[in-house]
């Protein structure tokens, strides 16, 4: 898959802001399967790490430094 450049910086401020939100929602006392969040946590960390990875291949095209965007 070839995400464009311009999407880029949104691709990965959205999954960084999907980690911290399932991060909060694990401190919620009304969570009935807390290990199922716990996985999908997971799985979202890992793809946070190789999208920071591959953004850290084409952070001088886009501009915007990878920093920024964290």
């Amino acid at each position: 898959m070839k995400i464009p450049d311009t999407w880029a910086p949104l691709l990965v401020s959205s999954v960084r802001d999907a980690v911290l939100y399932q991060e909060q929602l694990l401190k919620s006392e009304t969570l009935r399967d807390r290990h199922e969040y716990e996985e999908h946590l997971l799985q979202l960390t890992q793809f946070l790490e190789y999208i920071k990875e591959e953004y850290r291949g084409i952070e001088k095209d886009v501009g915007i430094p990878l920093n920024k965007l964290l």
